[in-house]
């Protein structure tokens, strides 16, 4: 596609999202603070996934889910994967199959309708604050002890390099191990070619696929060996990412 047709096309998705985002945000509202936390919550993403496939439908980015059969959904998972777009909040929350809590930047409540809806989802961090930090980290183990999973973008940000993956923060994988929880990690693919982060007037609708790798359990690993479970995780999301360019 040309520049001013990806122009056209980004815009037409804005309003897509930003349209969608204003029939859900009721309903996301109500749920939240009528219901219970945990309940509030896992009616709040229903309607985030009803949001995502009316966007995927409208906009042609369609979402391919692989593997997912091999989810244990009888068990609590901490879900990581490759953060490489703002399209990968439609992958998660069309394919992961259980309901979860995601960790999010506290600059992304600041953003007009959607913030109000992710403000009310997220367990929001500040990672410029030890404070939020800690608090953060505490909120997610009691989302698990509830029963609940979670969703943590390991690199913290979207990647804006070459390589297939950047640098792994620590948290989910110290997570896992005080909380004995297992791994889910899955890759997200085209999300970076079909809306970069670095050039956004290539965008174009597409194929996004997310494909879910072995669990990693951690019933073998020590607090100490957080680095070791944090190496192997990534060369697993490495691989499964190079082989299939």
């Amino acid at each position: 596609m040309s520049k001013v047709l990806s122009g056209l096309y980004l815009v037409y998705a804005a309003v897509v999202f930003v349209g969608l985002m204003f029939v859900v945000l009721p309903f996301v509202l109500l749920a939240t603070t009528l219901l219970k936390p945990i309940t509030g919550k896992r009616m709040g993403l229903f309607f985030l996934r009803c949001w995502a496939w009316g966007f995927s439908l409208l906009t042609f980015y369609w979402v391919q889910t692989k593997n997912v059969a091999a989810v244990n959904l009888k068990t609590p998972h901490i879900y990581v994967g490759n953060h490489g777009s703002y399209l990968d909040a439609i992958a998660v929350c069309i394919s992961v199959p259980q309901s979860f809590s995601a960790l999010g930047k506290v600059e992304m409540a600041k953003v007009p309708v959607f913030g109000w809806i992710y403000a009310r989802i997220v367990v929001m961090i500040d990672r410029s604050s030890k404070d939020s930090r800690e608090q953060s980290v505490l909120a997610l183990k009691e989302e698990i002890k509830k029963g609940q999973s979670i969703l943590l973008f390991p690199e913290g940000t979207m990647n804006k390099t070459t390589k297939p993956l950047g640098d792994f923060y620590d948290g989910a994988f110290r997570i896992a191990i005080e909380t004995q929880t297992p791994i889910q990690p899955f890759i997200i693919l085209n999300n970076r070619k079909l809306l970069s982060r670095i050039n956004p007037l290539t965008a174009r609708p597409g194929l996004l696929t997310t494909v879910f790798l072995p669990a990693v359990h951690v019933n073998a690993y020590q607090i100490d060996e957080v680095e070791e479970l944090k190496r192997k995780v990534y060369l697993m999301m490495e691989e499964a990412l190079l082989s299939n360019k």
